[in-house]
């Protein structure tokens, strides 16, 4: 079913050698950001007292992976937003990231201006376009990140130079052992999952999404940030609706939804599994035993590695692995985005 010719018919820009080259990826990545300049950042954050992340799309799930992977570490809170306005705290004491992988996204250039007008330190990650020509007319620390892939596809860019810059910064340990144990990870798994290996678990996995609604459940934090990148990747790579929802918040009002198996009975239910679901395992037992049998089916997937950085991104690679197996058998090339395409066009119009 997945041969070479297909991948031919069905992927000619490549995402699927995109998806693959992530462990290579994140070695750039954190290259890239030992090597930025951050100009006088080093001193101007000593005192700050809140962090915001400024993106949309592709460019703000690095924005959610860092917030709650960090979440424990940080001593500032850390918000990201997607939106055209900031919120009213932001101040010449917060650092505000703006992320764009075009450098010209109009909510992130929005909110970029009024973190100007309200003198925050700014830090800009772009492949360069408007973005970057603001960073470079007002001084402001720019990371410039390679072009030409889909925002969704650059995570590992969009990720990795901001948290070696965190940590340049101070505001963070240096995450090195993370690092090397996440490409590690990554590298066994694309060995695992690759077209190479017939009937890997996320052929199956795709196998059970094909035809149904894929529902993907989380537990709080990184957990749940990753069900959402699940979301993402199947909506984009896959042409294909899916939804996804956290631990515990879910069970406090989602749970009671599932009384009427009539309109269930085609979701197939992936919940994301790790060791820190300590508190959250029994209530996440209880919930799969409440839906078994109202859904096409239960899929766990269980993370891997000792640290938080690792689990997390061997979570979100599994997923990026099925929504390009899911693209396939829907018959679907995985890189164009052309709904997307067409409604920024006709904004522009305005």
């Amino acid at each position: 079913m997945f041969t070479p010719d297909i991948v031919k018919k069905y992927d000619p820009t490549g995402m699927l050698t995109l998806i693959e080259q992530f462990p290579e990826q994140v070695q750039e990545a954190v290259a890239i950001g030992k090597k930025a300049d951050l100009g006088n950042l080093p001193e101007e954050v000593k005192d700050i007292n809140s962090i915001i992340f400024l993106g949309m799309g592709g460019s703000a799930i690095g924005g959610d992976c860092l917030r709650s992977v960090l979440a424990g570490e940080l001593r500032v809170p850390m918000q990201v937003s997607r939106e055209y306005h900031l919120p009213a705290y932001v101040s010449e004491k917060t650092l505000v990231i703006a992320s764009s992988y075009s450098g010209n996204t109009e909510e992130t250039i929005s909110a970029l201006r009024e973190a100007e007008d309200r003198k925050a330190k700014i830090l800009c990650i772009s492949t360069g376009g408007k973005l970057a020509d603001i960073a470079t007319e007002k001084g402001y620390p720019l990371i410039t990140i390679p072009g030409g892939i889909s925002p969704r596809a650059a995570l590992g860019y969009s990720f990795f130079p901001i948290l070696v810059a965190f940590s340049r910064l101070g505001l963070i340990s240096v995450k090195k052992e993370a690092v090397a144990e996440t490409i590690d990870v990554l590298e066994k798994m694309r060995l695992e999952l690759s077209l190479a290996t017939p009937g890997n678990p996320a052929q199956v996995l795709a196998q059970n999404l094909h035809g149904r609604i894929p529902l993907i459940y989380g537990a709080e934090g990184y957990r749940g940030v990753a069900a959402s990148r699940w979301k993402g990747q199947i909506n984009e790579n896959s042409k294909h609706v899916a939804y996804w929802n956290a631990f515990a918040e879910l069970n406090h009002n989602e749970i009671v939804g599932w009384e009427n198996p009539e309109l269930t009975k085609e979701i197939h239910l992936v919940v994301l599994r790790d060791r820190e679901d300590v508190r959250m395992a029994k209530r996440i037992e209880v919930t799969e035993e409440i839906v078994r049998s109202r859904v096409h089916g239960i899929t766990e997937v269980h993370s891997r590695g000792e640290h938080d950085i690792t689990r997390m991104f061997s979570l979100i690679y599994f997923g990026d692995f099925v929504s390009w197996y899911l693209a396939i058998l829907n018959s679907a090339d995985p890189t164009p985005v052309r709904v997307i395409d067409y409604l920024k066009g006709e904004l522009a119009k305005l």
